[in-house]
């Protein structure tokens, strides 16, 4: 905590400059849009870099008080012993490494968290859980995914499950944006669902008994300054983290 604020780490990605002086060259980053939506509410965001040392991704994770997984490139199908098909996208698989170890030794240090979109993947398979690699993989018919129009356009619905965080938080349906050609089949053990599409797609996850960890398909972080229900979110997320650590201490 800094100044009575908490941290809330967000993971980060690796970026390899095509165009720049040094094509190639590769750079830690996170779309700002994260970091603003923490800010706005009160969080302090540090950007979390890729790593593979698990010493000091446990170094990492003892700094932050919460963690926002973001969104990205596909995970890798070998992670949760799948070959990859015919549709599977660009993977990065250092990330995939380092933010399951991430995600884990944070919810074990007793730390919220907050997934989104490929987060929400993450999330999944780092206790157990699979995906479709692609939506086309799915047999029954599915709405559009992957919307074309700008970031913070309302593009379908979601319905969220009664009893669950995400339906104390928006009621029983929200409008959100949609940037994703993955999608969870398989869901976790230890995890629940609670927010569907239409056509039945998986929207958002809970951690059993524990609502202060949770993710969502969509990406909210796009979608805060068009949209207030969608920074009720970070609000209350950020909430949580401070509140958690009171408890801690």
């Amino acid at each position: 905590m800094i100044n009575n604020k908490p941290i809330v780490g967000i993971s980060g990605s690796v970026y390899k400059d095509a165009n720049g002086r040094f094509p190639g060259y590769r750079l830690s980053f996170v779309n700002e849009d994260y970091v603003t939506s923490v800010e706005n509410e009160g969080g302090v965001p540090f950007i979390i870099p890729v790593t593979t040392n698990k010493q000091v991704i446990s170094n990492q994770v003892d700094q932050i008080d919460g963690l926002v997984l973001s969104g990205g490139v596909d995970v890798n199908p070998l992670s949760y012993d799948e070959e990859p098909l015919q549709n599977q996208g660009a993977i990065l698989p250092e990330r995939d490494e380092f933010e399951i170890e991430l995600v884990r030794a944070t919810i074990d240090a007793g730390k919220p968290v907050f997934a989104i979109c490929r987060g929400m993947h993450i999330l999944n398979i780092a206790y157990g859980g699979s995906l479709y690699q692609d939506i086309e993989y799915i047999s029954e018919p599915t709405i559009k995914h992957e919307q074309e129009s700008s970031p913070w356009v309302e593009s379908h619905t979601v319905h969220m499950e009664e009893g669950s965080y995400l339906h104390e938080l928006f009621g029983e349906k929200v409008l959100t944006n949609s940037f994703h050609h993955q999608v969870v089949k398989d869901v976790a053990p230890d995890f629940t669902v609670t927010a569907r599409a239409d056509d039945g797609v998986i929207e958002g996850m809970e951690k059993k008994g524990d609502r202060s960890v949770f993710a969502v398909q969509w990406h909210p972080e796009m979608m805060t300054t068009k949209h207030d229900n969608m920074r009720k979110l970070f609000n209350d997320f950020v909430e949580r983290v401070a509140s958690n650590l009171k408890v801690v201490k």
